[in-house]
């Protein structure tokens, strides 16, 4: 367990704009801030941050939370492990109280990865600079390169030394152990002896979004038929290479600034442009781009440039991950340098005005690109040539015609002119392929979705016969019990009167007995002990920060919400669109009202069902009188406040 001193420190120094900008390329708006969601794919921004609040919250997918839950989600991290990456990023000290050992190991494991990395990082870098063997050799390639000193500091690069397992040595000395280095590619074991696995290589730390060394790419220097020239971390807890960019971390700022991305295939690609001016820029390391390699990307921009030298062997496997990028709505540049130059060589030739205008000037859309190569490795093959055909039809396919009709329009019209095929085949064929992609992902959907009643089945559901279903029941709409603690928790501590908060109106005007709701009448009566007991209303981090998460998520997504505006509450209170925030004087009100309706109309569907069975003729005038004097209540709820006003509280 996490101490609560710790959780109060990291909770209260936690800003969510500063948190969800380490990843996201965020937009203000009034007093708030937008950006693309990093949940789910979108082209238009929906994804909302509170400032004031210290919440977030989607409109389109729904995922809300505050600054534990972004990083718990988009992370993929337990609570505590997010919580330690807080307090690591404020460098707030991370305290916990004693631990089952089975938490212990689980938590150690990673934790030490991330550790061992770190010291590793050091030490290469360390070795580099602060031994001979690493002057020599390691700075020498570098400086061979072009690369200063800075330069050199800023990526942490490094030096492993060719003899005798130094790094072996000085991990075993710091108390890590063997089968952790293993597991972090740094040793390997031969028959029961432990070598370092970086002999002889130069070092280039891979670092995460946050900046924590995740793994290592490594190079050797001296010619061998044997030794692979690259060597990289193999998949861990931390390392994945199809979520990892190289230079993400550093070229994060550069590419939301200029709302671009370079993509380029090696490590020195990557830093030769960032010493030479072009920050904007990261590295797939030769593979194919992942979905979350493009997820990475889309939460910056959805402009991406890739970057290829003339002679390059890896552009053809390349060009097929770009079909998925088409398909995200990315908008797909692609670069031929001229041969012989790679984007390293390139950039130091020219200089960074000379590199942007070369790009400039050469860029292609990805279908265009396609062509270009293609139709020089065609020739007069018709074989070869209706091959083509094909894989341009599908890639044109991939376009989300919906949002890029004229996009898609004027890549077929390209390429059945440089094809020389039918345009109008050319389209039945793209057709054709839209069709057969929205046929298979409707099966994948109903075999989801049949795996998913099956699994909810009783496990010892063997007779479908001989089950017999439980009745159906429609659950109560308790939202306007929900909208009642939002007002509660948001206006609470405003005046409504000279003498009277909304708090105390609340209070006098809502039973907690009356509350169906379980979480709501808890959170309410939690609310009211506060007020009670410190004479003040609680901050409203309390409850954005709750303890339980489905609550937590609850609360950030109700504190966070997006109210339907009709056209009377526009004309009566002057709202424009639903980025205006609500009057809270009429929002507090309008609530009330509309939660005391609710209820009425419970009592008025509870004394309809009582006459309906009731034989007792006095019984039965009480009943009558009853439900007249609560449609007459029903109506001055009405009188009061216009049904435009409940009509508002009906929140996405």
């Amino acid at each position: 367990m996490i101490k609560q001193e710790t959780v109060n420190e990291i909770m209260h120094r936690a800003d969510i704009v500063d948190v969800v900008g380490q990843f996201l390329k965020l937009r203000k708006r009034g007093i708030n801030y937008i950006a693309n969601c990093p949940f789910h794919n979108e082209k238009t921004p929906s994804f909302n941050v509170s400032p004031s609040k210290g919440i977030y919250k989607c409109f389109g997918c729904g995922k809300a939370g505050n600054s534990v839950s972004f990083i718990q989600e988009h992370e993929k991290l337990s609570y505590p492990e997010a919580m330690r990456w807080l307090a690591d990023f404020y460098k707030i000290p991370f305290e916990e109280t004693e631990k089952s050992p089975e938490v212990q190991q689980q938590q150690q494991t990673g934790e030490s990865l991330r550790i061992i990395n770190e010291f590793a990082a050091n030490y290469f870098h360390d070795t580099l600079f602060k031994t001979e063997e690493g002057e020599i050799v390691g700075l020498s390639y570098f400086k061979q390169r072009g690369f200063r000193k800075e330069t050199i500091e800023k990526f942490k690069l490094g030096y492993n030394a060719e003899y005798h397992d130094v790094f072996l040595g000085a991990a075993l000395a710091k108390g890590y152990q063997h089968d952790l280095l293993e597991k972090a590619g740094l040793v390997k074991n031969r028959n029961g002896i432990y070598h370092d696995v970086y002999r002889g290589r130069v070092i280039f730390p891979i670092h995460g979004m946050t900046g924590r060394v995740v793994g290592f790419g490594a190079r050797i220097l001296k010619t061998s038929d044997k030794a692979p020239k690259y060597i990289n971390t193999p998949e861990n807890e931390l390392y994945i290479k199809s979520k990892i960019l190289y230079g993400m971390y550093q070229a994060r700022q550069s590419i939301g600034k200029h709302d671009e991305c370079f993509l380029v295939e090696g490590y020195t690609d990557v830093i030769s442009m960032h010493q030479g001016g072009v920050e904007n820029v990261v590295a797939s390391s030769g593979t194919s781009l992942t979905e979350d390699q493009l997820r990475v990307i889309g939460q910056l921009t959805r402009n991406l440039t890739i970057l290829y030298d003339g002679d390059s062997a890896g552009i053809k496997a390349a060009l097929r991950g770009l079909d998925m990028a088409l398909s995200q709505s990315f908008n797909v540049q692609l670069v031929l340098l001229p041969d012989g130059d790679d984007p390293d060589s390139f950039i130091q030739k020219t200089g960074a005005q000379g590199f942007l205008d070369y790009v400039k000037q050469h860029k292609q859309g990805v279908i265009s690109f396609r062509l270009q190569i293609g139709m020089g490795e065609v020739g007069d093959d018709p074989m070869k040539k209706s091959k083509l055909v094909n894989e341009i039809a599908e890639s044109i396919s991939k376009i989300n015609k919906a949002e890029d009709f004229s996009l898609q329009d004027h890549y077929i019209r390209e390429a059945s002119q440089k094809l020389k095929v039918d345009e109008s085949g050319l389209v039945n064929l793209v057709n054709k392929y839209i069709r057969d992609r929205v046929e298979t992902e409707s099966r994948d959907r109903d075999r989801q979705a049949a795996r998913e009643e099956v699994e909810q089945l009783p496990p010892d559901f063997d007779h479908p016969d001989e089950f017999e279903a439980a009745p159906s029941t429609t659950a109560t709409n308790l939202e306007h019990e929900w909208q009642i603690l939002r007002i509660l928790i948001e206006f609470g501590h405003l005046a409504y009167t000279e003498e009277q908060t909304v708090a105390q109106l609340i209070f006098q005007r809502v039973d907690p007995a009356l509350l169906e709701d379980v979480t709501v009448g808890k959170l309410f009566n939690e609310y009211a002990s506060h007020y009670e007991k410190f004479g003040n209303t609680p901050e409203i981090h309390i409850f954005t920060n709750y303890p339980d998460p489905v609550v937590r998520n609850k609360l950030s997504a109700l504190l966070h919400a997006e109210p339907h505006i009709s056209e009377n509450w526009s004309l009566k209170y002057g709202i424009k669109s639903i980025n205006d925030r609500l009057p809270y004087m009429a929002d507090v009100e309008s609530s009330l009202s509309y939660y005391e309706n609710q209820k009425v109309m419970i009592f008025i569907n509870d004394t309809i069902k009582k006459l309906e069975t009731e034989t007792d003729p006095r019984e039965m005038l009480r009943l009558q009188m009853k439900f007249l004097e609560l449609k007459k209540l029903e109506r001055e709820i009405l009188q009061k406040h216009e049904p435009v006003v409940f009509k508002s509280l009906k929140f996405k």
